[in-house]
């Protein structure tokens, strides 16, 4: 029975310009989500504590503000590429800051001008007010020691401050409250004799705020202090253009996983390669090779799919043990009717006439029907099917 043609047509819904599009559409939907969702976190860093981006009164997002609005837009160091600009940049500690992250800004910026703000108070955010904060106190001056003892070889100077106002680049400020600052013979803003609240590590464009209550949102509400930021960030910065803020202090681009050493160098040709390797073979495979292939049936026409189908189905019935001497019956019935053999002989009897029909070896054929029936596995029964096909072969042959 031939085959049934198959239309192509019909096999085929959509054009291929559909399934290309619709298949792109789905990979590049499918990329963008990759890439947004590892990166998400260091774009989605905390509104809250001390950083750049939180509107509490012990962030700094109103400085930046206040920055933009007086010039250059501040930019955002969220790489570890980003710290190795040679603009000013803003390093706000935490409390909950990464120390690890603190040490490799330290190493980064060992030459360039940097200026770390301390932190001062303890705060916790108000659950109706997203981004609001309350102040309850002051931080531990040990934990304030920690974060300077890793910048400087300073502490926390302990006791009252005697000066009401402090000088920021020719700006009176008042001092504010519990006045945070260290020691130092030569401070650049300073509290009274020796009271350093900005203060420079020697040899090093390093400098220390050692109050924060001077730069971030809660103190930006005093017009002076705001005037005196302006002056404060000039007096600092070497060269006229934008600042920096640090963010990776507060967990942006700190945090390595395999979906980000995929998409960053080195291992950025590798993905690369990949994935121009499977859009060609993606293009190889839109086109066809010959009409299409029609289906084939599941059971085949045809007596060598009849005999392949029963020996597979008494091959996993287990009912080749038994064959043997059953196709050795056949054999015996097929060569007394070809040989011409006596009407009525059966079993024995027949076999006794066709061995008699062998004239150089005895028992020719009973030997060979009793190895058939003796078989225990296909390379056996194998062979003992052929010597007796091969018998009655010659016998046959003899007798024309």
């Amino acid at each position: 029975m031939s085959a049934v043609p198959v239309d192509s047509t019909a096999q085929e819904p959509f054009s291929r310009k559909t399934l290309f599009w619709g298949i792109f559409a789905s990979l590049f939907a499918a990329a963008g989500f990759f890439l947004l969702s590892t990166y998400a976190p260091d774009f989605r860093l905390s509104g809250e504590g001390a950083t750049p981006m939180s509107k509490g009164g012990s962030g700094y997002a109103g400085l930046a503000e206040w920055l933009r609005l007086n010039g250059e837009t501040p930019l955002m160091a969220r790489t570890e590429r980003d710290l190795e600009t040679d603009m000013l940049l803003i390093v706000t500690i935490s409390p909950d800051s990464d120390p690890q992250a603190l040490e490799h800004i330290l190493k980064v910026r060992e030459n360039l001008d940097t200026l770390f703000v301390l932190p001062k108070w303890q705060t916790y955010s108000q659950p109706d007010h997203e981004g609001w904060e309350i102040k309850f106190g002051r931080l531990p001056s040990s934990v304030v020691n920690d974060w300077l003892g890793k910048i400087a070889n300073a502490k926390i100077g302990v006791g009252e401050i005697m000066a009401k106002q402090l000088d920021i680049a020719g700006q009176t400020v008042g001092i504010p409250d519990q006045l945070q600052w260290v020691t130092d013979d030569a401070p650049l803003v300073a509290a009274g004799d020796g009271k350093a609240v900005l203060t420079e590590i020697k040899d090093r464009p390093i400098y220390i705020l050692t109050d924060p209550d001077l730069i971030n949102n809660a103190g930006l509400r005093d017009p002076d202090k705001a005037a005196a930021v302006l002056r404060l960030i000039e007096f600092l910065q070497p060269d006229e253009g934008p600042v920096m803020f640090d963010l990776t202090l507060h967990g942006a681009g700190r945090k390595y996983d395999l979906a980000k050493l995929l998409v960053e160098p080195p291992f950025l040709a590798l993905t690369l390669s990949v994935l121009a390797t499977a859009a060609l073979a993606f293009l190889h495979g839109l086109g066809r090779f010959g009409p299409p292939r029609a289906e084939e049936r599941a059971i085949p026409f045809g007596k060598r799919a009849l005999v392949d189908t029963t020996a597979m189905l008494l091959r996993r019935a287990g009912r080749l043990d038994e064959l043997g001497g059953r196709y050795a019956a056949l054999a015996r019935q097929r060569a007394g009717a070809l040989l011409g053999a006596p009407t009525g002989l059966q079993g024995e009897a027949l076999d006794r006439w066709l061995d008699s029909r062998d004239k150089k070896e005895r028992n020719a054929f009973t030997s060979r029907a009793q190895a058939a029936g003796e078989a225990k596995n296909l390379s056996e029964m194998h062979e003992a099917a052929e010597r007796l096909h091969d018998w009655t072969a010659r016998r046959l042959g003899e007798r024309r």
